[in-house]
């Protein structure tokens, strides 16, 4: 019996390493779960014009929008587990939407082996220029002194900018009012107007406005000092803690039970492309951060975010649809 179950060991084992020998011998496809021409899209072509380079076939990216990343993180969790179908999506359609959607169509800690987080993206605390408040901490004052009169944008319920504000206020011991927008355009326009008081945004969005003198950015919410506001100081340096804003992050998967022989393979290509000296660089210009995480790295961050927006969500009193 012994030698039974040493042989069917071997037998998975050498049927794993030959799904991984000959991979890939066709076009693989990454779905984004946005729409094209944001960081998503961007991060995405980039790395498929890589594992394109190294895998020696074609990697090609299928926008599949909507619901907050919902479609394409459905559409590839149902997908063969064979390697051929990966999803570039972020924090918020794994960490959040279990606690947006009482029916979600897939489980973020079941349905996918993940391959790696490729980047981060930092946010930006801004204001419009017309706040009285130049500094991270006359912003906090302001809002104390005036419970409730501060208002911000958000790019929509739910979204990482407004549960990073809520947390933030939870920190800090203010009130603030959320007001949700219809994506990140909008919410920056809304600063820039004056029609809310502050947003969280990413740094790209904001440059222009700040040199024009439309807003002001107030800090960072990354461990070092971006290199698009060098200028501007992280959280930690202002007192807000160094985990109030937690950043976004574009992660690849595959579909549970894609071979470990694949996924690891992906992680390590995924790794070199954003590294790459021509690509770093130009994540880095659109306010993202070079990563490329492992497999069990990615993983074990999903699941945490899964339990912490859960209490965050709960808290700030969001109801599930």
């Amino acid at each position: 019996m012994q030698r039974m179950i040493v042989a069917v060991a071997a037998l998975a084992a050498s049927a794993a390493f030959a799904q991984g020998s000959d991979y890939p011998n066709r076009a693989v496809k990454m779905v984004v779960s946005f729409p094209p021409g944001g960081g998503a899209d961007l991060t995405a072509r980039m790395v498929a014009q890589k594992l394109t380079d190294a895998l020696g076939q074609t990697v090609v990216v299928e926008n599949r929008p909507g619901a907050n990343g919902l479609v394409g993180s459905e559409a590839v969790a149902k997908s063969a587990p064979d390697g051929y179908t990966l999803l570039l999506t972020d924090r918020g359609a794994l960490g959040v939407n279990p606690s947006l959607y009482k029916a979600l169509p897939y489980d973020p800690l079941k349905d996918f082996s993940y391959v790696s987080i490729a980047c981060t993206g930092a946010y930006v605390l801004a204001v419009n220029a017309k706040l009285p408040a130049k500094t991270f901490q006359e912003f906090v004052a302001l809002a104390k002194a005036k419970p409730g009169s501060i208002n911000y944008a958000s790019f929509g319920i739910g979204s990482m900018p407004q549960l990073n504000m809520e947390a933030l206020a939870a920190r800090v011991g203010v009130k603030l009012v959320h007001v949700p927008y219809k994506g990140g355009g909008p919410a920056v326009q809304a600063a820039v107007t004056g029609e809310v008081a502050a947003a969280l945004l990413t740094p790209p969005s904001i440059l222009g406005h700040i040199k024009q003198g439309r807003l002001r950015a107030l800090a960072v919410g990354s461990p070092e000092r971006s290199a698009l506001l060098p200028e501007v100081p992280t959280m930690k340096e202002v007192g807000g803690g160094e985990d109030t804003f937690v950043p976004t992050y574009f992660g690849i998967a595959a579909p549970a039970g894609t071979p470990a022989a694949i996924v690891n393979r992906l992680s390590a290509e995924v790794k070199r492309a954003v590294h790459a000296p021509d690509v770093a660089p130009k994540l880095a210009a659109n306010g993202l951060d070079a990563y490329g995480s492992t497999p069990e790295e990615m993983a074990k961050t999903v699941k945490e975010d899964v339990a912490r927006f859960a209490a965050l969500v709960h808290k700030v009193g969001i109801q599930p649809e």
